[in-house]
Formats: structure tokens, sequence, C-alpha cells
């Protein structure tokens, strides 16, 4: 799809609520990025192993709340997310990325065929979720709607390890105009289950980042005069204790990519059980 096609039809998705928004996924017909769509709901990144491997997992996602706030965890066997949605984790995210002994061997649009009765999904809270609110403020992010995924690097910050998964915390980052980093974290700090406030504000060095210019994963997005780096935790840390525990399978949305679910964004974290 033409570029400037692509950026109408995403800019028209601002406006539809998120049940429509899954549905259009779920029929193929929105495979992009979900950053900034669904004003008001809780997106989630999605993880999914094997049965045997669930409890560690689960218990990773314990250990370590600010980078996988757990939102949700399907019953095993079953795709459905009920608590979040009428959801289906096999399609309703625009892409995932299929894990074989820690490698991302293929993409897809769904997972139907892949599906398992071992398989047990867990939705965690995206930064996402506050892009679409941080706008509203006026607070201005040069990545939402311009095609790109945010930058996203590895700390030193260890987390705490559970079975096999474990490693460092990842971030992901965003420019922010100095006069905006007290609305920022006072805004972020209202969104307990997509990260929260920022972990860190400032020199990159400080967590381990070494250039800015040069993300492990995602675009770069240049800090410019009169912006500051400000970083969260991110859910792609799962992602990252996912790989480096080497299952011979499992399966992810891709980064940008996320589950819409009708969950309030700024819903407190006791309202789950999970």
């Amino acid at each position: 799809m033409p570029r400037q096609i692509t950026s109408l039809f995403y800019d028209n998705l601002r406006l539809v609520d998120a049940d429509k928004l899954r549905r259009l996924v779920r029929a193929g017909a929105y495979e992009g990025r979900t950053g900034g769509l669904a004003l008001g709901k809780l997106q989630a990144n999605v993880v999914i192993v094997p049965r045997r491997f669930a409890g560690d997992f689960h218990q990773f996602c314990v250990r370590n709340p600010k980078a996988c706030p757990l939102v949700g965890v399907s019953r095993a066997g079953s795709p459905l997310l009920p608590g979040l949605g009428d959801i289906d984790i096999r399609t309703d995210a625009p892409q995932y990325n299929i894990y074989h002994f820690g490698q991302v061997i293929r993409q897809r649009t769904d997972i139907i065929d892949l599906w398992r009765d071992d398989f047990a999904a867990f939705a965690l809270g995206s930064a996402l979720t506050v892009e679409a609110a941080l706008v509203e403020k006026g607070v201005k992010l040069r990545s939402v709607g311009c095609g790109k995924a945010l930058p996203k690097f590895r700390t030193k910050i260890m987390t705490r390890a559970a079975g096999p998964f474990g490693g460092e915390m990842i971030v992901s980052m965003r420019p922010i105009r100095r006069c905006d980093v007290d609305k920022v974290r006072a805004l972020t700090a209202r969104f307990p289950l997509a990260h929260g406030s920022p972990i860190h504000v400032g020199e990159p060095s400080i967590i381990g980042v070494r250039d800015l210019m040069a993300p492990d994963w995602g675009d770069a997005i240049e800090v410019v005069e009169g912006d500051v780096p400000v970083f969260w935790a991110s859910s792609l840390t799962a992602q990252d204790a996912l790989a480096r525990a080497e299952l011979a399978i499992s399966i992810t949305v891709s980064p940008g990519h996320m589950l819409i679910t009708d969950v309030d964004a700024n819903a407190d974290a006791g309202t789950f059980r999970v």
C-alpha cells in the first residue's frame, strides 16, 4: 500500500473504537503499528509459551512489574482473554513474531494454524497506551504516526530471574521537550499498567545506553536542541528474556503491533487478578 494511503488510513483509525479496531485487525484489514490508536484503552504486548514454562514466566513478570506489567493470562489451551475484551489472541494483533530456540524465524498476521492445546498466553501492558493521551495533552511526539518504531535499548539494569527467564531491562526512549518533562512524568504515572512513570530522564550512559542513534531495536529518533531523552521500562524486556530462554517454540506480538484491549488505560493495577 503506498505510504500516503497508509498514512491516511492510519489517521482515520484514530477515530475507531477498540472493538471495531480489533475486528479490522481480525479480518486482515489492518496490519500496521498501533501507537496513537484507541485513545483511552490499554494496549498490550503478548507472550505465548508452552504450559510447562508458564509458571516460570508468570513469576518473571511478578518479579519485574515495572517492565512486565501483567494484565491478563489465558487458560492453558485457550486463545481467549475475556478479562480484556472479546479477544482471540490468535488473530487480534496486527503482527506476530514466531521464535524457534530464541531466534525469530518468521512473522505472521495470525497464528491460527500454529496454536496448540498446551499454549498459555500472557498480556503485558504497553507504553504505546499513553501516546494518544500525551498527544491530547499537547505533548509533541515525533514518533507517532510517522511509521517509525520507538527506539529501544538494552540497559545495565538487571531483572530478577525466574527459571530460564532473565537478563537486562530493555527501555524505550522518547525525546520530550524540556518544558514538558514534568507534565509527562505526572501523566504517565497515571498509567501503572502501561509501565507508569519513566525510569530515567537525561544522561543515557547512567543506565548503560551508549549511543541514542544506535538503538538495539526500533528506529533511531534524533534528540534535537530543547529535547531531553526520557526512558520507560519496556515489555520488550519479556521478549528478550524469552529469546534468551531458547524455547523450542514461543510467540509474541511484533514490536509496535500491540493487542488493543477494552480495559481503561489508567485502570489501577489492583483491578486485575492474574
